[in-house]
């Protein structure tokens, strides 16, 4: 069975001279090259620009990698056990609506509101999962269906118009002690409990069984079809999160919220070190990966970059970290 601790970054080199200082150092450059690839970017960004690395430009940096790195934590479940999920950007932005909705339109308390929005979303990854593990579609097929119904639910509740949102919601969108923000600490609590769902429980391990070899799995005693069930519903729960998170930093829910975030989330979790193959990723390269994104896009804005150029930057970096991985499988 495929465990976190079974991804190739922690094979042992028996080539020779694998134990030198420079066979070390490109060993380590290959199993953390999203990290370094973070700190330089950091590096050069700090060095261009001397606005970059004000306390107030690194807690913007976290507030726009918050709503990524909370939808890249789901998918990377779906990705470690060899799936997909094209539906989070729309699950988040339905769970957006139908908070606002909940809250407003139907006066109901706001805890409620979270509550049934959390409830929403989950209930979307519910029903990929049954596609998926019972209805036997491929994943892409699955939640690309999903995409298109969790869309266009939200123009039919919204009917295509922006909800306010309550005055009762307002603090989910300030700061902490009048600096921190609070999107940010939800993006660390959230990516605690990922982390902890991949390393510290059945399920984390099943996911890297099943990415690693379904059929393996099976005969293993896994319940592969359940487990797929409880992946799925996780990703949507993750999605609808990150769809509260994104609706109070807007301090509305808008109907084309979360268009094209799950291209992004799907990058992040590639950028840190997540094989497309399966049964490799975890919740820290994740992190990593979404805030290289949010660096990226920060740093081109900093220096006037053109968003057409900046769309180029990010697939040539998607490209890189893909090739750096085939690179790190075969060394």
């Amino acid at each position: 069975m495929a465990t976190d601790t079974q991804q190739p970054g922690h094979r042992l080199d028996k080539r020779p001279g694998g134990s030198g200082p420079p066979q070390a150092i490109r060993r380590f450059l290959l199993d953390n090259g999203a990290l370094s690839a973070l700190v330089v970017l950091v590096a050069i960004l700090a060095l261009v620009n001397g606005n970059f690395l004000t306390t107030t430009n690194l807690l913007n940096v976290g507030e726009q990698a918050a709503v990524t790195a909370i939808l890249a934590f789901g998918v990377t479940f779906a990705i470690v056990a060899g799936g997909i999920d094209l539906s989070v950007g729309s699950v988040a932005a339905f769970s957006g609506i139908m908070l606002g909705w909940f809250t407003t339109t139907q006066g109901m308390p706001a805890f409620l509101g979270v509550i049934l929005a959390i409830l929403t979303g989950t209930a979307c990854g519910l029903l990929n999962g049954v596609l998926i593990a019972y209805g036997k579609l491929p994943p892409f097929i699955a939640t690309l269906a999903m995409l298109s119904a969790a869309r266009g639910l939200l123009l039919v509740v919204s009917q295509g118009n922006p909800i306010l949102m309550p005055d009762s919601l307002s603090w989910m969108g300030e700061n902490i002690g009048g600096w921190l923000p609070t999107q940010v600490i939800v993006m660390i609590v959230m990516g605690l409990i990922a982390a902890l769902i991949l390393t510290r429980t059945y399920n984390g391990r099943a996911m890297y069984a099943i990415g690693g070899n379904e059929e393996a799995a099976h005969l293993s005693g896994i319940r592969v079809r359940r487990q797929k069930l409880v992946i799925y519903t996780l990703v949507g729960a993750f999605a609808a999160v990150a769809g509260i998170v994104l609706t109070s930093r807007l301090a509305s829910a808008q109907p084309t919220g979360a268009e094209g975030f799950e291209l992004d989330a799907i990058a992040a979790v590639v950028i840190g070190g997540a094989s497309l193959a399966g049964g490799v990723g975890k919740a820290s390269g994740t992190l990593i990966g979404a805030l290289i994104l949010a660096v990226l896009r920060n740093g081109l804005n900093l220096l006037d970059v053109s968003a057409f150029w900046q769309q180029v930057v990010i697939g040539v970096v998607i490209a890189l970290a893909v090739l750096l991985d085939t690179l790190r499988r075969r060394t």
